[in-house]
């Protein structure tokens, strides 16, 4: 009887803990509508896939930053990593199925020990987009990794790289002390094996984050600005830009809590709600993949626990089918993905 007693009184744990403040979040005055709802009145519930064309896997939380707006809550001191097992039920997948895009992220996906195993395997099913998102400075937190633009470039790699600013001084105080300078090197080594240049296929893209709370601004105005300044200041060639809303989950909800910011964060969710980008938003094409195999609707609904609302959910059982005719589960961080431009980690939506 004690022990019973004993378990019920376990305390939450953080994902519990800010699923229960994210279903709570309608405020005391009622002013805070449900998502659930907002979709509603714009005839978009419950929220469907259109076609499974992504599979986004992450391999590992393990990492060599601590970023302060991480929703992976990754570091040097995660030890869950995808095994070769899991990894070869995603080739089958990929080679059975229509899905035309594999999407490696982490933490650092480059420091799973079967990393390099792994994209040479699907680099030979020959998918249509293979993404790696890589933090840059992982390309110099080592000897091994310092070859990793050459082992991209050789096996057509679409590099997606994190930079919060073009200055010094936010991208430091977001990701930490001489991480501006080792991405701008990590930068200049991949402009020197052809990305980012015209002519070359190989492909560089860019993802802005915004530092504190408040959304992104203009996706293609913010492009500019870095394209003028990296290329001025450093000679920089890239791509795209991604402007990518913080949703409030993980470390930026620890943030947005902290700094008593939480509620004037999700009021701006709200007011800048756009419905044009709902029919957009990544979870409509696109499966999550987490680091044991299991399937969500989006990386954020990972990192909370939330499992697709199908019979298939785990990468050996992967049913395109089932998975297709599944509804998206959804809560008060979905705002973060249509607010505005929307978001998605290809960037704007809308």
């Amino acid at each position: 009887m004690q022990k019973s007693l004993h378990a019920k009184q376990n305390p939450l744990s953080k994902t519990e803990k800010q699923l229960e403040i994210l279903s709570n979040g309608i405020f005391k005055d009622g002013s805070l509508p449900t998502f659930s709802d907002k979709i509603k009145a714009s005839n978009q519930f419950p929220l469907q896939p259109h076609k499974i064309e992504i599979l986004q896997v992450n391999v590992g939380y393990m990492c060599n930053q601590v970023c302060a707006h991480c929703h992976v809550d990754a570091g040097p001191d995660r030890k869950e990593i995808m095994t070769m097992e899991t990894m070869q039920q995603i080739l089958e997948v990929l080679k059975t199925t229509e899905v035309h895009t594999l999407d490696l992220t982490g933490g650092a996906p480059e420091m799973n020990p079967n990393f390099r195993w792994f994209v040479e395997q699907a680099s030979k099913i020959g998918v249509k987009d293979f993404i790696v998102r890589s933090n840059l400075t992982i390309i110099l937190a080592n000897k091994k990794y310092q070859d990793l633009p050459e082992f991209f470039a050789k096996h057509k790699v679409h590099v997606v790289s994190s930079l919060p600013f073009y200055k010094k001084e936010k991208t430091d105080k977001q990701r930490g002390d001489g991480v501006f300078d080792k991405s701008i090197k990590a930068l200049q080594m991949l402009n020197e094996v052809g990305y980012g240049k015209e002519d070359t296929n190989l492909k560089l893209d860019l993802v802005y984050n915004p530092s504190g709370a408040f959304l992104p601004t203009n996706q293609l105005a913010l492009e500019h600005d870095f394209k003028k300044a990296l290329k001025q200041d450093f000679t920089i060639d890239f791509n795209n830009l991604f402007a990518i809303t913080n949703l409030p989950i993980a470390r930026f909800l620890d943030y947005l809590i902290a700094s008593d910011n939480y509620e004037d964060y999700m009021y701006a969710l709200v007011e800048a709600y756009n419905p044009a980008a709902v029919s957009n938003v990544m979870c409509t094409n696109t499966i999550s993949v987490s680091w044991d195999g299991w399937l969500y609707d989006c990386d954020f609904n990972q990192m909370l626990g939330l499992k697709v609302a199908s019979k298939s959910k785990h990468i050996a059982d992967f049913n395109t089918e089932q998975l297709k005719n599944r509804n998206i589960i959804i809560s008060q961080h979905c705002y973060g993905c249509t607010a505005g431009a929307g978001s998605s980690c290809q960037g704007s939506v809308a």
